[in-house]
């Protein structure tokens, strides 16, 4: 079957995707190479893929004004504007919550409760949970980063292992959390809710936290005490109370601006005050800028793609790529298919989030294709995405981490043990639930 658009037009379109592309890995790469720290994160997406934007405009072959048509478009998309909205949402409540004390407040009380035979698994959890509450994996391992290395030090854990276990942990919570910038991306660019996303995701990551947890059990070395912090029980209520909204199925807006006021009423029980929860929302707001930027330019480039038929022609050629499996399953193939691409992305990148929203249009059209729903679609983005990041050695949460235990970023990476087995359990489950995706 021939393909309903112009090939060369097709692939002439990707140009700008790609530019963008090598400037960003380009810039890391040679920054990394001069010794620079967090080399991927010092030149700006946002800046970064101006010049992609130039080109595409330079391609399109339209007066002017009509590429600006096209390029508003796509940046006003209603998935693009709803997207960005959720960003400047989640990225307040994280801020308040943060402000009162709830992170602090989650850590301690984890490590209250676990008793120290159980280290490892409850560091882990710890880490899960204060990541699934924050919505950011990096704002996990920063909190409970030093934490964890006094803990090595004084247990005399491996460094190593105890810096894989939190970003595995972290990696759990940046995965499901309703609140994370790639579960916000993964959603809206394949068109599900996210309590469907949750439910579907949750499939594929309790079995995979459940081996996780138990070879942690076994690593774990002779039992030491750990001393902890007193701990206010309220300021752990807002993450809990707005995880229970999103299962319940409650609209994402109507979940996080509860989240905001939740959060700042058990913070004025203490010493929070009414000024503070002012500039913190707004803090919120500016923490999320880098990606409300890059969303909306994504969304702009991304519309000239589609209107020159470049996520025909990726679709097609992932589908050509994975044909041999298609003749067993061709949801199966679809599915690996979405992996391979947001995976490669994201190496390219260094940033789970940006994959997805560089992918999920191509993402779409293949779910799309292969009759996949989109639960599962944004599943596996957000998955693969998520793997992909907690295994890269130049990746910003092995780079924390390793500098935060003084250990190299690829023993951090090769330790992430989580990452690793819920790659497994997410092909698994294509392979086994392949009539139900």
């Amino acid at each position: 079957m021939q393909p309903s658009f112009n090939k060369n037009k097709a692939i002439l379109s990707l140009l700008p995707l790609l530019t963008f592309v090598a400037i960003f890995l380009g810039s890391g790469l040679y920054l990394q190479s001069q010794g620079v720290d967090y080399a991927f994160y010092q030149l700006p997406a946002p800046v970064a893929i101006l010049p992609a934007i130039i080109l595409a405009f330079i391609l399109n072959k339209t007066s002017i004004n009509q590429s600006v048509e096209t390029f508003i478009k796509g940046v006003g998309n209603n998935n693009i504007i709803t997207m960005c909205l959720i960003y400047l949402l989640a990225g307040a409540f994280s801020a308040v919550a943060g402000a009162t004390g709830g992170v602090d407040a989650v850590v301690n009380a984890g490590l209250s409760i676990i008793p120290p035979s159980l280290l490892l698994p409850g560091l882990f959890l710890i880490a899960a949970v204060i990541s699934t509450a924050m919505g950011t994996s990096m704002g996990t391992i920063g909190a409970i980063g030093p934490i964890a290395y006094a803990v090595s030090v004084k247990t005399g854990i491996d460094p190593a292992l105890m810096a894989g276990t939190i970003v595995s942990g972290a990696m759990f919570g940046d995965n499901l959390s309703i609140i994370s910038d790639t579960t916000i991306a993964a959603t809206r660019t394949q068109g599900c809710e996210m309590k469907d996303k949750f439910k579907e995701n949750l499939k594929i990551a309790i079995p995979a936290a459940i081996v996780t947890i138990a070879l942690l059990l076994y690593l774990t070395p002779a039992a030491q005490v750990v001393e902890t912090k007193d701990y206010d029980i309220l300021l752990v209520l807002p993450y809990a109370f707005i995880l229970v909204l999103a299962i319940m199925g409650f609209n994402v807006f109507v979940v996080l601006l509860s989240g905001i006021i939740f959060a700042a009423l058990m913070g004025f029980t203490g010493s929070y005050e009414g000024a503070s929860f002012v500039k913190d929302i707004y803090k919120g707001f500016t923490d999320m800028q880098e990606i409300f930027l890059l969303s909306m330019f994504i969304g702009g480039l991304s519309e000239f793609i589609r209107l020159n038929g470049g996520l025909d022609y990726i679709a097609q050629k992932i589908q050509s790529i994975t044909k041999v499996i298609a003749k067993w399953h061709r949801k199966v193939a679809d599915q690996l298919g979405i992996a391979a691409l947001v995976m490669a992305s994201n190496m390219c990148i260094a940033n789970n989030t940006v994959s997805i929203i560089v992918t999920g249009p191509i993402a779409k059209k293949l779910a799309d294709d292969g009759n996949i729903t989109g639960k599962r679609s944004a599943s596996l983005l957000d998955i693969f995405a998520c793997v992909t990041q907690g295994t890269l050695p130049y990746g910003a949460q092995a780079l924390l981490l390793g500098a935060t235990f003084k250990i190299s970023p690829w023993e951090v990476s090769t330790s992430s043990y989580y990452c690793f087995i819920l790659a497994f359990s997410a092909i698994a489950v294509i392979c086994l639930r392949r009539n139900k995706a």
